[in-house]
C-alpha cells in the first residue's frame, strides 16, 4: 500500500518545475523480482534551500551523500537488467533512509559538521521537504514491489550504500559490510559466499547493525512486507573511481546472483 503524508500539502512546492524529481528510476520494464535501492545516491539541493549555509567542499563529502554508489547501482542495474530506484537529492536536505520525526532525519549536525539551513525549521518547513522528497521516493518503492507482485513474483530488495574509510581514528577492515535485522534469508547466503572470495573482509553487520540506527528503506520495505532484503555497505575508498565501482560490481554481481539463482527465498 502505499503512503502518503497524513495532512494537507504545503502551499509552496520546494522543487522548481525545471528542477529533477524526488527519484531516477532505471529499467522500469525489467521483468525480474530484485530491485536496487540507493538513497543516498547524489548529493543535489533544491535551489529554494541554496546551499543549506554551507561551504561548497562540504557536498563532496559522505555526510552530503555515498561515494561511489551511484555508479554502482547503476552498473549492478545494467549487469542484472534489474530495476533501481536512485535518490535525487542530498541527505543533508532529509535523509531518505531514516524515520520521520527521528533526530537524524534532517540533520542539524553531520559528522561534527553544523548545518545552518537545518536549524530552527518550522514544521511547514519539515513537511514541505518531506512532500517533495521523502514521500514520492517512497511511494515510488511501493509502486515498484506492486508492480512485481502483480507479476505473481516475489519481490527482492538490495540497498546500495558505502561507508568511510576511517571513524573516530578507527580505521575500519571491512572492505563490505552485509546488514540484516530478522530476516536472513539473503544475507545469510550472501555472507557466506562473500567469504569464499579470496582477500576480502567481510562485515557481518559492519560497520553499522541494522537495528543502530533502524534505518527507514529496508525496515518499512522489506522487512515489515515479508520480502527477503538486504542492505550492502561498500568502503568508500574502493568505489571512489571507475575501476574500482567495476571490480564491486563485478564481485557483487557474481556473488549475489549465484545466491539469488540457488537459495529458496520463499
Amino acid at each position: 500500500m502505499t503512503r502518503q503524508p497524513a495532512h494537507q500539502p504545503t502551499s509552496e512546492p520546494l522543487l522548481g518545475d525545471d528542477e529533477p524529481t524526488a527519484w531516477e528510476e532505471l529499467r522500469a520494464d525489467s521483468p525480474l523480482p530484485l530491485l536496487f535501492l540507493c538513497d543516498h545516491a547524489n548529493n543535489h539541493i533544491p535551489r529554494k534551500l541554496g546551499h543549506l549555509g554551507l561551504e561548497l567542499d562540504v557536498f563532496g563529502r559522505h555526510v552530503a551523500y555515498d561515494i561511489g554508489c551511484e555508479k554502482l547501482t547503476r552498473l549492478l542495474s545494467e549487469r542484472f537488467n534489474a530495476s533501481a530506484l536512485l535518490a535525487h537529492y542530498s541527505r543533508l536536505v532529509i535523509d531518505l533512509n531514516r524515520h520521520p520525526g527521528d533526530g537524524s532525519s534532517i540533520p542539524e549536525v553531520s559528522d561534527n559538521i553544523e548545518i545552518p539551513g537545518n536549524h530552527a525549521l518550522t514544521p511547514q518547513q519539515i513537511r514541505q521537504r518531506e512532500e517533495a522528497l521523502f514521500w514520492p521516493y517512497h511511494n515510488r518503492i511501493e509502486q515498484i514491489l506492486e508492480r512485481i507482485r502483480r507479476r505473481g513474483q516475489q519481490p527482492i530488495l538490495c540497498s546500495i550504500h558505502s561507508f568511510t574509510p576511517v571513524f573516530r581514528d578507527y580505521q575500519r577492515p571491512w572492505h563490505i559490510g552485509v546488514l540484516w535485522d530478522r530476516d536472513q534469508r539473503l544475507s545469510a547466503p550472501l555472507l557466506e559466499s562473500l567469504r569464499r572470495e579470496p582477500g576480502l573482509c567481510i562485515g557481518d553487520n559492519e560497520p553499522y547493525h541494522a537495528r543502530n540506527p533502524v534505518g527507514y528503506t529496508m525496515d518499512v520495505h522489506g522487512e515489515r512486507n515479508g520480502y527477503p532484503h538486504v542492505l550492502l555497505e561498500i568502503r568508500q575508498d574502493l568505489i571512489n573511481h571507475d575501476d574500482g565501482i567495476i571490480t564491486w560490481a563485478d564481485i557483487i554481481h557474481r556473488h549475489l546472483k549465484q545466491v539469488l539463482e540457488q537459495v529458496d527465498l520463499s
